[in-house]
């Protein structure tokens, strides 16, 4: 009877006949992302936010594209993300392009953004990386990301949609020095860090 038993078991594991279909379905990676963040809140402050969001120096004024941030909080539902930033303060910098200082503690202006498509690929099996596009009214988004083992914690590094090259899994890992933004080089941080609640 043991060895009935056994040989049962070895052929389910081997996958031959006599399974349940459900646990001979294949996990597809991909959705994975989505169905791990599903119904959660995320939730980027502090040292979590990068010093060139979206590959832009959080220091510089670009005026109504300034990349200065106080916090910014993702909330997901049906695979589509709510957007919520509070914008930082950017101090000592008047005209575009000058240089000064984001000050995150300083909050100011809450902007909002809802997602109209979000696009996982090429995700490895353990989440450590997977290819992601964020499209909104208006703009998108591109790049790589990685959710740890335990759901806790999410990295996106992101750019503008066509601004950026060498930003991909097949390129390299999230903050990889990989990236050329607009034909030059990247040596900033773009690797923004959520907290997932």
């Amino acid at each position: 009877m043991k060895k009935q038993l056994l040989s049962a078991v070895m052929v389910c594991t081997l996958g031959v006949v006599g399974c349940d279909p459900v646990e001979q379905t294949p996990v597809d990676p991909n959705t994975q992302v989505g169905t791990k963040l599903e119904g959660k809140t995320l939730v980027m402050e502090g040292a979590n936010i990068p010093s060139h969001p979206n590959g832009f120096n959080e220091d510089m004024n670009l005026e109504g594209s300034t990349q200065c941030y106080s916090k910014t909080t993702m909330q997901v539902g049906n695979n589509t993300y709510t957007v919520t930033s509070v914008l930082g303060t950017l101090r000592d910098a008047p005209q575009r392009f000058n240089i000064g200082t984001c000050d995150h503690a300083a909050a100011g202006a809450t902007v909002q953004f809802t997602s109209t498509a979000v696009l996982i690929e090429n995700a490895k099996a353990d989440l450590s990386c997977f290819d992601a596009t964020y499209t909104y009214n208006g703009f998108g988004q591109e790049g790589r990301g990685s959710l740890s083992a335990d759901g806790k914690t999410l990295k996106l590094e992101l750019f503008f949609t066509g601004q950026a090259t060498g930003h991909r899994c097949a390129d390299g890992e999230v903050g990889a020095t990989t990236v050329k933004l607009n034909g030059n080089a990247f040596t900033g941080n773009a690797v923004q860090t959520f907290v997932v609640q």
